[in-house]
Formats: structure tokens, sequence, C-alpha cells
């Protein structure tokens, strides 16, 4: 009887083997792809870049020297921090709450943050254009008016990324016990929010705020109508109507400024580990 029973389980795992193998197969067939997929038009972009003969890089030195390049990096940069910190400041508080006190409102809120999908940057812009225009705050007058409505526009558009960074943190650990435990040693609201939870929020928050910086840095059409032309976005539209070469450079070179920032997230998450942190509410 186990004689027979050996010999009808050795085609079973074989069997199993074999379809492991065809998945690992199929599995590195489709890594390859995405791997050409993603460094195919990285190599063409890069060989467009260095035909300027005979320096084949006179577009990077003309790029980096070029002081609008680094004042519109500067300058996306400087609003992408305000616009990051802004958005946590409302995306936090309100996804702790609902997820503690509210949980039936969560479907209303996801639905909300996914508002900045349904309408087109383009209709955003001038809806802020149409309201703050005209008294009793014609924002758009001034240039620090209008760098505020450039910042509560990319606030509104780094919804749906935020929101789902910090709602994946919070859905990692137990919220509740965490808070009641805070509470227990004397700590409020301000400090459960600032010691406890966003320390154990860290890595999700990195995800969210890079993602929100990348979303600033390479956003034209809002910048454009706003008249912020010093904005990184406009600046690489206009250089690509008047340069060949250069608007290649640039390309690379802001996408090499995202992959540091995606290395700077791996370096400092690694080291970070979803754990209870009650000891920081002392």
């Amino acid at each position: 009887m186990r004689s027979w029973l050996q010999l009808r389980r050795r085609p079973v795992k074989g069997r199993t083997e074999r379809g492991r193998q065809r998945a690992r197969r199929w599995a590195s067939l489709v890594f390859l792809i995405g791997v050409l997929y993603f460094v195919v038009p990285l190599i063409g972009t890069f060989l467009h870049s260095i035909r300027t003969r005979p320096d084949i890089f006179l577009a990077y030195r003309q790029v980096f020297a070029d002081s609008k390049f680094l004042e519109g990096l500067r300058y996306s940069f400087v609003v992408g921090v305000i616009t990051i910190v802004v958005s946590l400041a409302i995306i936090v508080p309100t996804a702790y709450w609902v997820r503690l006190k509210v949980p039936r409102l969560r479907p209303v809120v996801e639905f909300v943050t996914l508002m900045p999908f349904v309408i087109p940057p383009v209709v955003l812009v001038f809806g802020l254009i149409r309201i703050y225009s005209a008294k009793p705050l014609a924002l758009t007058s001034t240039n620090f008016g209008s760098d505020l409505l450039l910042v509560a526009a990319y606030v509104v558009l780094s919804f749906p990324y935020m929101y789902r960074a910090v709602d994946v943190g919070l859905a990692s650990m137990d919220v509740r016990v965490l808070t009641e435990a805070a509470q227990s040693l004397g700590a409020g609201w301000s400090r459960i929010l600032l010691r406890v939870i966003f320390p154990n929020l860290r890595t999700s928050l990195l995800s969210g705020a890079f993602l929100t910086l990348a979303i600033v840095i390479g956003e034209y059409t809002i910048a454009n109508f706003l008249a912020r032309t010093q904005a990184f976005g406009p600046y690489l539209s206009l250089l690509g109507r008047n340069q060949p070469y250069q608007p290649a450079a640039v390309s690379l070179i802001s996408f090499g400024l995202t992959w540091l920032a995606m290395g700077m997230i791996a370096f400092l998450g690694r080291s970070s580990r979803q754990r209870v942190q009650v000891a920081g509410a002392r």
C-alpha cells in the first residue's frame, strides 16, 4: 500500500517541479521585457543627447551652465517641499482620525482624494484663476499670491498618492492599540501624532513625499497658466522649442535626480521597521 502511494505521488511532484520551472522562465521573460521597455528609451535619449559633434557632451555642459536650469530646479524643489509639508499636515491627521474614529467614512475620503484623477489640471487651474483673479482675494495679481495658488493646486494633485501611502502605512499597524497605549502614558493628540504615528509611518511618508516631489518637478500645465515660468516644467518645455539636444540632456538629468530620490527612500526605509514606538510618547 505504501509503495503504491509513493508511485502515485512521484508524478505529481514532477509536474509541480516542471510547473515551477515554467513559471520561473515566464517570470524571467516578463522581467527581461520590462527591463528592455525601461532601458531602451533611455539609451535612445542618451544617444540623441550626445550627437553634438565634435564635443559629444556639449549639451550637458550647456545645461549646467544655464542659470535658468538651476533656478527652475531650485524653485520647483522649494515648491515641492512646501507642498509635501502642507499635504502631510492635511492627510496624516485626516487618515488617522478616519481609521481610528469613523472607519465608515473611508470610502468617502478615498473618493474625495481620487478627484484629481477625474478633474484635469487645466480645469483646476482655470477655476483657480477665475475665482482668485478678482476681489476680495485677487491672488493672481501678485507673485506671492500666484505662488500660493500654485502650492494649493499641487497639494490637491498630491492627494491620491499621499493618501494611499499614508493609508497603507496605517493599515500595517494597530492604530487603536498605539493610541490607547500612548494615552495611558499621558500623551495628548498632538504628541501621539508627532511621536507615535509619524515615526511609524516614516517609510510610507517618504514614498508619498518623493512621488509628490516628482509630480511637482515635472508638472507643466498649472505652472504655465499661473505664469510661473521659472518653474522646471515650463523651462523644459521652452527649452524643447529652441534647442535640439539640450531637452534630452535635461530629461536624463531629471530622471537621474528622481532615481537618486528613490535610492534615498530605499536607504532611509531599510532601517525603518513597523514597530510600536510608544516610548516616544513619554
